[in-house]
């Protein structure tokens, strides 16, 4: 992989991992919450769950390579596919909601899920965004898990993945210094934008929500999405001209 496809990479995953997905909401809630410190541990474990899921693409798209060249081109030729409706989508859908009303949601749904899961009356829930501080500070092993729970809870983030990489992998050259540096740029983005949405908190949210920011940030998202999917269907139609 060449430097300059790496830039581009990162570029597009840091200004993607800005959107507020799931991983960067509970990022922001549990830092308004219980503050930095102990949010710190919720980052520790989404960004394990992002690591499983990163390397389950990885090996993934690692033995198809290997093995079934022919299905390769198929799985980019789907993946430009998937690329646009997520493009089509975060365009359509920018205006919907606000980031107060989604973290508010979140953290709802975390709750009620770890109820349904664990049946334990004292599981520590999270509080709205107005809250200071809670009563009942939950343990570093629930910040923890939650934070596994939330990033393993998304299946589609691999569809995503399958998708959106192979556009930056040369499967021609040796792979796994190419996942590494792949593996460093999406870590390196997404726990920058954990850390903003953490220590950000109430004034990210605040100013993404005035205006129509929030929905451009989308819509930007949205062109990337579709930019690369063509970039993709590009290559499959070359392999076939070759």
């Amino acid at each position: 992989m060449s430097w300059h496809l790496f830039a581009v990479f990162f570029a597009s995953t840091f200004f993607i991992s800005a959107t507020p997905g799931p991983n960067m909401l509970l990022a922001f809630q549990y830092g308004m919450n219980y503050g930095v410190k102990r949010t710190l541990w919720t980052l520790a474990g989404l960004s394990l769950g992002l690591f499983v899921l990163l390397l389950s693409t990885l090996l993934g798209l690692d033995v198809i390579s290997r093995q079934s060249p022919w299905l390769l081109t198929i799985i980019k030729a789907v993946g430009a596919a998937y690329l646009i409706y997520l493009g089509i989508s975060s365009w359509r859908d920018a205006g919907d909601g606000s980031l107060m009303s989604d973290a508010k949601e979140l953290s709802a749904e975390v709750a009620a899920d770890y109820a349904a899961t664990d049946g334990v009356p004292s599981t520590p829930q999270p509080r709205s965004l107005s809250s200071a501080a809670t009563k009942i500070a939950p343990s570093n092993t629930t910040l923890f898990r939650t934070g596994v729970w939330v990033s393993l809870s998304n299946p589609k983030a691999i569809l995503f993945f399958a998708a959106f990489f192979p556009k930056f992998i040369n499967f021609s050259a040796p792979l796994w210094p190419q996942y590494v540096l792949l593996t460093i740029g999406l870590f390196l983005s997404e726990t920058i934008w954990q850390i903003v949405y953490t220590l950000g908190g109430k004034k990210l949210a605040s100013w993404l929500d005035v205006g129509n920011r929030l929905a451009w940030l989308n819509r930007g998202c949205g062109v990337i999405f579709i930019i690369i999917a063509a970039a993709l269907l590009t290559e499959v139609i070359n392999s076939f001209i070759a």
